[in-house]
């Protein structure tokens, strides 16, 4: 089902709870809410459509991705970003790194660890720290 963007700043400084399998249909609105926006947003996190679960899903060089629970447990090579979000106006400068290591939980939440990369990696950091309650 396609939602709502939230742009409540309020809702979306709140830090995420953990995910559980009984979540697993939001992950389904994410997808659906984010082929709905695709022509202006490459990623999105659950606050963004009003849920406060850690579920983030996002563009993987031309398919979609959910993670469950995602945490970055390595990165190197910093850099300054400048960045843009469907819940927020205008554009803002965030610390990025230009390769991290990922622990997340697939769909069936089996734990996995995945590297990530420039703009992929660029993405999950935006999304990730919309789980940690920060604004972008």
């Amino acid at each position: 089902m396609v939602r709502n963007i939230i742009h409540d700043e309020a809702f979306l400084a709140q830090k995420a709870e953990p995910a559980t399998p009984d979540d697993l249909p939001i992950g389904q609105d994410l997808l659906d809410t984010l082929a709905a926006h695709k022509d202006g947003c490459v990623g999105m996190a659950a606050n963004m459509i009003g849920v406060n679960k850690r579920i983030i899903i996002f563009d993987k060089e031309g398919s979609y991705m959910v993670m469950f629970n995602p945490e970055i447990i390595k990165k190197s090579g910093p850099y300054q970003a400048e960045e843009g979000c469907l819940s927020l106006p205008g554009a803002r400068k965030a610390k990025r790194w230009e390769s991290i290591k990922v622990r997340y939980q697939n769909e069936r939440f089996q734990t996995r660890f995945q590297t990530f990369t420039g703009w992929t990696a660029q993405i999950i950091q935006h999304e990730i720290d919309h789980c940690e309650g920060r604004l972008i």
